[in-house]
């Protein structure tokens, strides 16, 4: 057999090269997927359904079915990351080129990088109230404006940053230990702890099936699909990042049955918790209160407070680890491997995280709306297009070592390093996708945008790719791995019986 030639520099480093070492266990991605669905997002989603009118049991039933559809979407892109054993953006090599790959890698990482640097000012936030809490005194500083942000608003803002960057560009595996200990345990108790409050506090007079306002039937029926749909469109960023956490798994069952724990049952279960906390605060303080950390301050007590607001920006971390952070350090990494790894990747997202001014975003509704919703529409198509290619084109037959070559005959050059089918695909897709979710006119169908944004991606993308005959004489999709060339560039010899996953060359075509 021919040895394969060396990875090429401009495409390849050790932190985009397959995984060397497999640590993230079935708890890991548990503790992975508990860090996002505790944030406070998901938690007054749930809310807002059981307060618009629908039975606790029917908001129930809407998240299960949402999340287990994200469940699904999250094993087919775990099989990929964890067989191949890159992140996303070498992934996407297959379907996109080898150079090609950079425009969805960057499409993630501008949206990631605005979103990293909301959630760590909505974080500082929290820090602003416990500093408060602790020192009144320095309230004097809270009511200037510099760039938008008061003197102690910049204090904790930097704070949260520099907290951040020095925790997360430690490297994957210290990610890991954090997200295992801290991020996604904690929130748990203080949710668990005032959900007893306010049961004891009602003194059992709380009602699942009450709330402040009521919805018909059909408006009921309606809601609920609205609510299915919003739920897989808020995890559809994480589908698409899941490759770079699936990658680090030690086989298939452990990122399955992480997903099972840490989908379908946890976050079923933190909407159980979200509703009757919320059902708890109509039945003990007359209204319907959204946000946890504004429950913890209706108790007004200073040590809950304190307690509160650290759990929270614990839970902050964890959320920017999963969905703002990873992604773009891997996304900047991939423009230039030669000088960019992933710890300078990483610090490009944190010093951009300032530069955007988060708070001057978030505070603009047609900032929020139009570019990054459009952003957000773009997901849906890049999801499909990767799925479609892996699944259908190539029957999860990925040539590892051709990801990094830049040899103009190679499987993933295409044309100087550019697949133009995959563009075909994405740009109508993304446009339709991103229409329907702006354009008023559109208003009813906006919450099932990624689904048109999705299947046309994918229609077109399997209908203009020429590899369709190949993959059917293929076979199935194969769970049996052999050892790629690249892995064993990147990894050592006790890493390979610790790890053996890799990829399978393409099956060639008869008489080729």
């Amino acid at each position: 057999m021919t040895t394969p030639p060396k990875p090429d520099p401009r495409l390849y480093n050790e932190d985009l090269a397959p995984a060397p070492e497999r640590k993230w266990g079935t708890y890991s991605i548990f503790a992975l997927w508990m860090s996002d669905t505790h944030a406070i997002s998901n938690y007054a989603f749930a809310a807002s359904l059981f307060v618009l009118g629908l039975p606790a049991w029917e908001v129930f039933l809407a998240l299960l079915v949402g999340i287990s559809i994200v469940y699904w979407l999250m094993n087919r892109m775990g099989h990929a990351g964890h067989r191949t054993g890159v992140p996303y953006p070498v992934l996407a090599r297959a379907s996109w080129g080898v150079y090609g790959a950079n425009i969805p890698a960057l499409l993630r990482a501008v949206m990631a990088v605005a979103w990293y640097g909301i959630q760590t000012w909505l974080a500082s936030t929290a820090v602003v109230l416990l500093t408060l809490q602790v020192a009144p005194g320095l309230d004097a500083y809270n009511h200037n404006s510099v760039l938008g942000l008061s003197t102690l608003g910049w204090i904790a803002f930097l704070v949260m940053w520099g907290l951040q960057a020095a925790l997360l560009t430690r490297g994957m595996e210290f990610i890991r230990k954090v997200q295992d200990f801290a991020t996604g345990p904690v929130v748990w108790l203080v949710v668990l702890a005032l959900a007893v409050y306010l049961v004891v506090e009602a003194d059992g007079g709380i009602s699942l099936t009450r709330s402040l306002t009521g919805l018909s039937g059909s408006a009921q029926l309606e809601q609920s699909l609205i609510a299915v749909s919003l739920t897989v469109a808020t995890f559809l960023t994480l589908v698409l990042n899941y490759a770079d956490f699936a990658r680090f798994t030690p086989d298939h069952r452990s990122y399955r049955r992480g997903n099972l724990i840490g989908l379908p049952v946890n976050f079923t279960a933190f909407a159980v918790v979200a509703v009757l906390v919320t059902a708890g605060t109509i039945s003990v303080f007359g209204e319907a209160i959204y946000d946890p950390v504004k429950v913890i301050e209706k108790i007004d007590n200073p040590v809950v407070t304190v307690i509160g607001a650290l759990s929270f920006i614990i839970a902050t971390i964890g959320i920017n680890v999963v969905a703002n952070f990873v992604s773009p350090a891997y996304d900047f990494a991939n423009l230039a491997p030669k000088y960019l790894n992933f710890k300078r990747g990483g610090m490009i997202t944190a010093v951009l995280a300032i530069v955007v001014m988060p708070w001057k975003l978030y505070s603009s509704a047609l900032v929020i709306q139009y570019f990054l919703g459009a952003l957000g529409a773009f997901l849906g198509p890049l999801v499909a297009i990767l799925l479609v290619d892996y699944y259908l084109i190539r029957r999860g037959r990925i040539d590892v070592d051709a990801l990094f070559s830049a040899d103009r005959e190679g499987e993933y050059f295409y044309r100087k390093g550019y697949n133009p089918k995959a563009v075909v695909a994405f740009l109508p897709a993304a446009v339709v996708s991103a229409a329907l979710a702006l354009v008023p006119a559109f208003g009813a169908v906006a919450p099932f945008s990624w689904i048109f944004g999705m299947g046309l991606a994918g229609g077109l993308y399997a209908l203009v790719s020429r590899r369709g005959r190949e993959a059917a004489d293929a076979g199935p999709v194969p769970e049996d791995i052999i050892t790629s060339q690249v892995r064993g560039v990147a990894e050592q010899e006790h890493a390979v019986a610790e790890a053996p996953v890799a990829a399978v060359r393409p099956v060639p075509a008869e008489g080729s």
